[in-house]
């Protein structure tokens, strides 16, 4: 019941996300993600009648659009229903009611979907295990702390737990005999797991607070064969993605100019300093979407929702990030590539590392115009947002690689179709 980032990259699934299974257990968000994925699929191939049988008229067309949907959407449904099922779940002991367990908790837990409790993850937190006499009798995040290390050999077996999560942020400081009774969990078949390892696999972050100064957690492994060919590849892709988009930013340049005179007049273009690969600085290029000196009485600040300095135009252009073509530019020079994480303002930046742990560590990889953290959360404002992106980051720097890539390309169409840019 794990998601692999690398799954559900044919078509429309990857597009509308249809194998993240914390939207695959809900019947809405199924409904809402399959239906439009059917039809496309369906438009696509009454589009390529020399690949696909021949559909001789128009009654063909609307007919096997409307199988397609039906049938996708009733199977996507008893799919949803079925892996939500108690048998399917994974019964789990979290060790540790303190900050990281109730980060796990609440993690699983909070979800805008409405089939399964726990996102779609398929584990079910049975209780807490806590040493900790304060804690004892208490309830937790909605979670019975059930006792302490020396009752957590009966309890696994008593509950028929699945699955123990060391919830200890420190965890060289665990003591001999809650070790020796982990083995012994081990021993009767029960996996054992910890939760930076369970939260970066379930919600594809890394929780940077909670894994220490543990360089493996939030750091690609050691250079590899398949990492520098990737990154030689990748690099081709920019230059002739980068010249693609060329093309478009000159045929989208004479009618955003006229629309720029006539509702803002000022430049067209924007140029603002930000802090790419190995922490050199850059100047972004982007179509202007504020107002003229949009800093001037303000100084370096983040955007917010509704904000007043954004034009009507740029408006428009956020909402389908056209305001970012420009930056192909910025890829053919080399100091972006089209996959990334979103390069910081370097007056963010410095605020940002000395607040939140291994900030630095998104600069080992060279900015992009759409990252995983862009298609993953929303667009964010606060310190806060900034720690939930940068797992987002730490997660693809990672695990970056052709499939990801391909993965954050589509969903970034999505994004940019459905006008939920910012």
């Amino acid at each position: 019941m794990v998601h692999n980032p690398g799954r559900g990259l044919g078509g429309g699934r990857a597009l509308f996300d249809l194998y993240d299974l914390a939207r695959a257990a809900s019947t809405s968000t199924i409904v809402r993600s399959a239906a439009p994925a059917a039809l496309l699929t369906a438009l696509v191939y009454s589009l390529i009648p020399n690949l696909t049988p021949t559909l001789g008229s128009r009654t063909q067309i609307f007919v096997l659009m409307g199988l397609m949907g039906v049938g996708i959407v009733v199977w996507r449904v008893a799919y949803s229903q079925f892996f939500v099922q108690p048998q399917f779940r994974q019964r789990a002991l979290v060790i540790g009611a303190g900050w990281a367990g109730r980060t796990l908790a609440t993690a699983l837990r909070v979800a805008p979907h409405d089939a399964n409790p726990y996102r779609g993850t398929g584990y079910e937190l049975v209780g807490f295990i806590d040493d900790n006499p304060a804690f004892h009798d208490a309830t937790v995040e909605g979670i019975p702390v059930l006792g302490g290390q020396e009752s957590l050999v009966s309890l696994a077996q008593a509950l028929k737990i699945d699955e123990v999560i060391v919830a200890i942020t420190h965890r060289h400081a665990i003591q001999d005999a809650l070790f020796d009774d982990l083995l012994r969990c081990r021993e009767l078949g029960i996996h054992i797991s910890t939760m930076p390892d369970l939260y970066e696999r379930l919600l594809l972050r890394v929780p940077v607070q909670h894994v220490g100064r543990d360089l493996n957690r939030a750091l690609p492994s050691a250079d590899t064969a398949y990492q520098r060919l990737f990154s030689i590849a990748k690099r081709l892709i920019d230059l002739v993605g980068a010249l693609v988009g060329l093309v478009f930013l000159a045929l989208l340049m004479p009618a955003l100019a006229l629309a720029n005179r006539l509702g803002s007049p000022g430049p067209l273009f924007y140029r603002q300093a930000r802090v790419g690969r190995r922490g050199q600085l850059f100047h972004v290029i982007k179509f202007r979407s504020m107002i003229p000196d949009a800093e001037a009485a303000s100084g370096a600040v983040w955007a917010a929702d509704n904000d007043p300095r954004i034009t009507a135009v740029g408006r428009f252009l956020r909402r389908t990030r056209l305001d970012e073509l420009p930056q192909v530019i910025n890829v053919l020079r080399g100091e972006m590539s089209l996959i990334g994480p979103r390069p910081e303002r370097p007056e963010f930046v410095e605020q940002l590392a000395h607040s939140i742990p291994f900030y630095r560590a998104r600069h080992s990889v060279r900015p992009g115009l759409s990252g995983w953290a862009q298609v993953q959360y929303r667009y964010g404002n606060t310190a806060d947002d900034s720690r939930v992106k940068l797992e987002y980051d730490l997660y693809y720097v990672k695990h970056a690689g052709f499939l990801l890539d391909l993965r954050i390309a589509l969903q970034t169409i999505g994004v940019m179709l459905a006008f939920k840019g910012h």
